[in-house]
């Protein structure tokens, strides 16, 4: 088999967890198997050099962050190529640019276009295990790119899908995908598979185990994924397909998601093009929204528009959203970062009724007020004041009876 696997900063928080991850690979490669290890940088790299990067600029040119952020990796794969060479082993450490990793020019949240892996290729056929740098890329005019927070999971499960790889291994800290947050719920539990399409929701929605794009990636090319500790030998969580036994249950999950800000804009004028304008002009700055209520008007001549953006991304929005008010004539722009994201997910809701009224009551109960709700087929997302944010995940945790 062809394994790929990505061990994240907590796994390779510095040299005997590198050495332990070393080992982990070895004892794989002895099992029979070629493997490719992508590997993030060591815990606090990243946030460490975007400090140094804010002591020498306050507002860090784009481009010249990429390239520095992208050294935390280099630095962890160089190093964990070292310590399989010194079990023993023949092991080569690759760059994004190496790997042939070639993204959008979008900095510090790049996209990537394909991969062009036949250095890769050509070591796994010598018998060498290739250590990837994860997180970064290069674009077509060989500027150096980093894909964005999680990085390093999307740069697995696309090399993954790059070389038809059989499977795909996350290491992280915790055992797999648990049923909620395992440090606000006690009796939160551990799932043995998850559909492609839960977890997409999940992460999207705020559960940090895998990186939204990465889970896009490998549900569009089929890369089977195991999300499972770099700490213990446990049996992991199998991110595949779904099939009828998934359907059976009504929720999955839980998730909930602090990084949120809402934003009104008051007393805009009720026409057509009004709304577009405006998240254009949000869509063109790299912004993505999430919830969206509109308010009708009473006298259908103005009316309120809020909606969520991540709260990194708050300042920014706040900006365009006051120049386009005051080009819309509106009253005013309010910003309110005391907010949260909780959801409930699950394949099981397309065949099964009343569960928006089942979590709306558990929230009743316990004195929780919604503020914004938003649906697909298989999840329902409430936003709630921040402070509530824990015991709503309790609530519905208990009322879907998921510990059990």
């Amino acid at each position: 088999m062809l394994i790929v696997q990505k061990y994240g900063g907590t796994s390779v928080a510095n040299i005997e967890r590198i050495k332990a991850v070393a080992e982990r690979v070895s004892k794989t490669v002895k099992e029979g198997h070629k493997v490719v290890v992508v590997v993030s940088a060591m815990a606090g790299e990243t946030d460490k050099l975007i400090e140094l990067s804010h002591q020498v600029c306050p507002d860090p040119p784009l481009r010249e962050l990429d390239l520095l952020l992208s050294s935390g990796e280099r630095v962890t794969a160089a190093l964990t190529a070292m310590a399989l060479n010194a079990l023993g082993h023949k092991a080569v450490a690759f760059t994004g640019r190496q790997m042939g990793i070639i993204t959008d020019a979008v900095h510090t949240k790049a996209r990537i276009e394909r991969i062009e892996a036949k250095r890769a290729i050509k070591a796994l056929e010598e018998g060498y295990i290739v250590v990837v740098a994860g997180f970064q890329g290069i674009t077509a005019e060989e500027d150096v790119t980093t894909l964005g927070r999680g990085g390093s999971d999307l740069t697995a499960v696309a090399i993954a899908a790059a070389l038809n790889a059989d499977l795909c291994e996350i290491y992280t800290d915790v055992d797999g995908v648990f049923t909620a947050d395992p440090n606000i719920v006690s009796n939160a539990r551990k799932l043995d598979k998850i559909s492609y399409e839960e977890m997409l929701e999940l992460a999207s929605l705020g559960a940090k185990v895998l990186q939204t794009r990465s889970v896009e990636f490998a549900m569009k090319y089929n890369v089977p994924v195991v999300v499972r500790s770099s700490f213990n030998w446990n049996p992991g969580t199998l991110v595949t397909k779904e099939d009828k036994d998934m359907e059976k249950v009504v929720v999955s999950g839980i998730a909930h998601d602090k990084n949120q800000a809402k934003i009104t804009i008051l007393k805009v004028p009720d026409r057509p093009g009004i709304a577009a304008k405006l998240f254009k002009a949000i869509a063109d700055a790299n912004i993505v929204v999430d919830m969206i209520v509109q308010n009708i008007s009473s006298d259908g001549k103005a009316t309120d528009i809020s909606f969520t953006v991540p709260k990194t991304d708050a300042k920014k929005a706040m900006e365009i959203t006051k120049k386009v008010s005051e080009e819309l004539g509106a009253e005013g722009v309010l910003l309110n970062e005391e907010i949260a994201k909780v959801s409930i997910v699950g394949v099981g809701m397309r065949t099964h009724s009343g569960v928006a009224a089942q979590m709306f009551e558990a929230l009743a109960k316990h004195g929780i007020n919604i503020m914004a709700i938003s649906t697909s087929e298989i999840k329902i997302s409430c936003l709630i004041d921040a402070k509530y944010t824990e015991l709503a995940v309790r609530v519905l945790h208990e009322a879907f009876n998921l510990g059990s």
